[in-house]
């Protein structure tokens, strides 16, 4: 059977991810010099190579399509109805101290919409990618309930796991800091908070590993995040800014919770606190 345009770009994604990943990989626990982008942040030599085998991986495929990548910025037509966003290593710190908490993620917007997308752990072998309407994980492995080696990505709150971002900057404070909510009495008694320091985390929430996922900051076309964004939704999770608003509206931030339930409680913790500091 023919591959749809969405098939084929999803399948595209994954194929990127994972060439990236492989260099993410192969690169761990080496000496990798540091390249420091300002206000703390850096990249390392994998960073770089990672996105130089995304780079080709897409522009072979996809010569007129426009991209941005995270290193080394935007390319092709600024106003190009295709745009690839490419994060080559998310959890650039986690790697650098031999953590191996990252992420690889790689989106295509087509029209202001994420139509395909992919997350790969270089570190498990798994790719989450989804073709806008289908959320999947593929392990290269044995056959499973697709018949095809891949599976659907099933939400569940049970864990109680809630991944919260603590990094800074925080654009909503006072209203809204990140690390009040791990205070929140409502979040003590109901979630259990993790801090991965990776996007990675927001696949997580749509594969069921996590109940929930919380960040603040403006994300509207972020390579960061359009991935997780993507997979969550496709997933069926629920999926809005830090004040319930839609993505990328309002005042930003990203609540991705893997039910409505769970949302609501995450939803009213972050207005008590806007409220306590109005």
């Amino acid at each position: 059977m023919a591959l749809t345009d969405r098939e084929s770009d999803a399948r595209l994604a994954v194929t990127a991810a994972r060439a990236g990943a492989a260099v993410v990989r192969d690169l761990y626990g080496g000496r990798l010099a540091r390249h420091e982008k300002g206000a703390g942040d850096f990249a390392t030599e994998a960073d770089l190579a990672a996105e130089r085998a995304i780079l080709d991986v897409l522009r072979a495929a996809c010569p007129d399509d426009a991209v941005t990548g995270e290193e080394s910025g935007p390319s092709g037509a600024a106003g190009a109805r295709r745009r690839w966003l490419v994060d080559p290593l998310c959890g650039t710190l986690n790697y650098a101290v031999r953590t191996r908490l990252v992420g690889v993620n790689v989106a295509l917007r087509v029209d202001g919409e994420t139509t395909a997308a992919a997350t790969a752990d270089p570190f498990t072998g798994e790719v989450f990618w989804t073709d806008g309407t289908r959320a999947r994980l593929s392990t290269g492995g044995d056959r499973d309930d697709d018949g095809d080696g891949e599976e659907r990505l099933t939400p569940s709150a049970a864990s109680a796991l809630v991944d919260v971002n603590l990094d800074p900057p925080f654009p909503n404070a006072p209203g809204f800091r990140a690390p009040s909510l791990l205070a929140d009495p409502d979040f003590i008694e109901r979630f259990r908070p993790r801090v991965i320091s990776s996007t990675l985390a927001v696949a997580w929430v749509a594969a069921g590993r996590r109940a929930a996922y919380v960040t603040d900051g403006h994300l509207a076309d972020s390579v960061h995040f359009a991935a997780g964004i993507a997979l969550c939704r496709a997933a069926g999770c629920t999926v809005t800014g830090l004040y319930g608003e839609p993505v990328h509206t309002g005042r930003g931030g990203l609540i991705a919770a893997a039910d409505p339930g769970t949302h609501t409680a995450l939803l009213a913790m972050v207005r008590r606190q806007a409220q306590k500091r109005a």
